[in-house]
């Protein structure tokens, strides 16, 4: 469902565009927040045609495909945001794998804690500089246009988590470095 969700939120912000288009799109925004591949995007857009989200137009020699978010659509997407709980249930496995940490050594604990330290700093500043583009390419924004604010809460969040994720495991991983000094 959030994948029907992520699509139709791509062309109300985005307005009508093929599937080429909406997998670019997704590669570079929602991509961040929730992944989906090219295999997925396009039989989920056969789906939401067949269900009335969104129309479909070909054009062109080579039969290229548009699809437009429908009224029904957008009642969909609104009903979504505003209508259903989300799931707050994670699975992840960084979590199960900080859960287990302790049926390691502690010195192969401390190395697995400094490469994810490493990786969610990297990631940390993959996001820092995204946000960076948009703010060069918006500069101030109004209000009123959704496309300028499209992602940059999602973004916010991810490197709010990307921080969090980076300094948790620097300290845990200076924490069992002082366990095995004592």
């Amino acid at each position: 469902m959030s994948l029907r969700m992520a699509l139709l939120g791509l062309l109300t912000s985005s307005g009508p565009a093929s599937g080429y288009d909406l997998t670019k799109l997704f590669e570079s925004s929602i991509n961040h927040a929730w992944q989906a591949k090219h295999s997925q995007i396009y039989p989920e857009l056969n789906k939401m045609a067949a269900d009335g989200l969104v129309t479909v137009e070909e054009e062109g020699p080579r039969g290229r495909k548009t699809y437009t978010i429908t009224g029904e659509g957008a009642r969909e997407l609104r009903e979504w945001l505003i209508g259903k709980t989300p799931s707050r249930l994670v699975r992840s496995e960084g979590a199960l794998r900080a859960f287990l940490l302790p049926t390691l050594e502690p010195h192969e604990a401390v190395a697995l804690l400094r490469t994810e330290a490493e990786v969610y700093g990297a990631r940390l500043a993959k996001l820092e500089a995204l946000r960076e583009r948009k703010t060069a390419h918006h500069g101030a924004q109004d209000p009123a246009d959704v496309s300028a604010r499209f992602g940059k809460y999602a973004l916010d969040l991810g490197i709010r988590q990307a921080r969090v994720m980076s300094e948790w495991a620097e300290e845990t991983a200076a924490e069992i470095e002082s366990s095995i000094r004592s």
